[in-house]
């Protein structure tokens, strides 16, 4: 693991090289990062740290690709391209899946069928790969002699960085709209997770004829390979998912070179739950929202807002629920919560749990490290009550499986207590009153709203967020925009001579 050592058992480490070119390279640095399991502390795998002259050589690998043949490649030949990509996620699922596990914690049983999961983003958007038309637009200049339509045309070298809580249906986000538009493609994954980058990477060019140099991947750190790729002047479009204390200063350095940019940051997640809802329903929710994934992904519901009729029964029920859940091994199928991905994450969830309690609240269950888990990375699923909605742990994003529980007397103070924060990235409406969950989904200010649900997502439907929740959209047909740029040709029909002093 990357912020401290894990211990080693003395079976030999697996060593992974940067992916540059279509072929394993090394790094021209001598550091090396030790990737571990969360579970039990293992040491398992090593990667190169990535440094400034390995991204520049990957960005170059990806300027020629773009250059020599993958701008130009017909679209029809990219979406075959992107089935095989999606073939390569179905035939190897297991594999990915398991290293997917292996470097964060997350359950096989969910990360297995992420990669199903991912695989269908491809198949989609080498669909949209067919529909890739311009326009034709009726101008009245010159009496309508005047013929213009527009284009779409790739950016060029995509530079895009990728968190460790879901790293390759991440990355996924981003590459199959990117690839299906024409661009090229240089990855820093998270520090964190590397190795099941890699090893799709070396999969693609197996297993798929996607041109050599078309897809890079340089691990490394934030401020080592992370800043050399977002401050490279040969990089036309960046993309990134994680904090967005991070995202700030990518976009800073994006906006003094005039770069494009997408931006999926942090949440604070509301679920509004009102008296009038299937309250089964809702514990289904609550608990899919926060305690999957152990609470480690930027959707987490991680504030329930419940009507103060129904608030002591909703609590009450939580507490059961989450004292319930099957907290073990990742890999084994029967459980239900794994590990925090690493050490440093344990110690920030821990601690805006000790703060709660220095604020006030209350902790009606959890908050503790198991000792009936191993290694150092383990904590309960947690719920605080005796919330107020100013607090730090309300109002800052946690990323871990701490839910605060806060009452509420009306819908507009509902409405009021969702959108108090800086965030609006998500977040979900119980009722069965089907006019009420029109106004309520109205009135927050968050990019996705779920009503009776929760943390669903597909390739077709725009994600991103509000506020300091992010800029720009992925997936749907919005997301293949993000990696676009429309041209607008004028041709002259009509013979004549225009005045040269004139405007159109």
């Amino acid at each position: 693991m990357a912020d401290e050592p894990s211990k080693q058992s003395g079976a030999t480490l697996a060593e992974y090289d940067l992916f540059i070119d279509g072929a394993f390279q090394e790094s021209t640095g001598d550091e090396r990062i030790t990737v571990g399991s969360p579970y039990d502390d293992e040491a398992w795998a090593t990667v190169p740290n990535g440094t400034e002259a390995d991204v520049g050589v990957a960005v170059q690998a990806a300027r020629d690709a773009f250059e020599r043949e993958w701008r130009d490649t017909l679209p029809s030949d990219r979406a075959v391209v992107l089935h095989e990509i999606a073939d390569v996620l179905d035939k190897h699922d297991a594999e990915l899946g398991e290293l997917e596990t292996r470097q964060n914690g997350k359950l096989l049983r969910e990360m297995k069928p992420q990669m199903n999961a991912a695989a269908e983003w491809y198949r989609y958007y080498a669909s949209q790969c067919r529909t890739l038309e311009g326009r034709t637009i009726p101008v009245e200049n010159k009496g309508g002699d005047v013929l213009n339509y527009t284009t779409r045309e790739p950016l060029g070298v995509v530079g895009a960085i990728t968190p460790w809580n879901s790293p390759l249906l991440l990355l996924t986000w981003k590459l199959a709209p990117a690839l299906a538009a024409g661009n090229t493609f240089v990855h820093k994954p998270s520090e964190e997770t590397p190795v099941s980058a890699l090893r799709f990477a070396e999969l693609l060019a197996a297993e798929t004829s996607l041109p050599d140099g078309t897809f890079n991947v340089v691990p490394g750190y934030g401020e080592g390979a992370g800043t050399a790729l977002t401050d490279h002047e040969d990089v036309d479009k960046l993309s990134f998912t994680g904090s967005t204390a991070v995202g700030r200063q990518i976009a800073s350095t994006a906006g003094e070179r005039l770069t494009p940019v997408s931006l999926e940051l942090g949440g604070k997640n509301p679920n509004v739950v009102f008296a009038d809802a299937d309250l089964d329903n809702v514990l289904n929710g609550i608990v899919k929202g926060i305690f999957a994934a152990t609470g480690q992904t930027c959707v987490a519901g991680s504030r329930a807002l419940v009507h103060e009729d129904v608030y002591d029964e909703v609590v009450d029920r939580l507490v059961d629920r989450a004292a319930a859940i099957e907290l073990g091994d990742p890999l084994e199928e029967s459980t239900q919560m794994g590990p925090l991905a690493f050490r440093n994450q344990y110690k920030r969830v821990k601690g805006y749990v000790d703060l709660a309690v220095e604020e006030g609240a209350t902790v009606a269950y959890g908050g503790e490290q198991p000792s009936s888990q191993p290694g150092t990375c383990f904590i309960e699923p947690t719920v605080l009550i005796d919330v107020e909605n100013d607090m730090q742990v309300v109002q800052e994003e946690i990323f871990g499986p701490v839910l605060a529980v806060i009452p509420f007397a009306t819908e507009a103070e509902a409405i009021a207590l969702a959108n108090d924060t800086d965030y609006g990235l998500a977040a979900g409406v119980w009722t069965n009153s089907v006019a009420k969950a029109h106004r309520v989904a109205d009135g927050l200010e968050a990019g996705t709203i779920w009503v009776n649900e929760y943390r669903m997502v597909s390739y077709a439907s725009p994600f991103g967020g509000y506020k300091d929740s992010g800029i720009g959209r992925e997936q749907g047909e919005e997301g293949l925009e993000e990696y676009m740029q429309t041209k607008s040709v004028w041709i002259d029909l009509s013979e004549e001579v225009s005045d040269p002093f004139r405007l159109g």
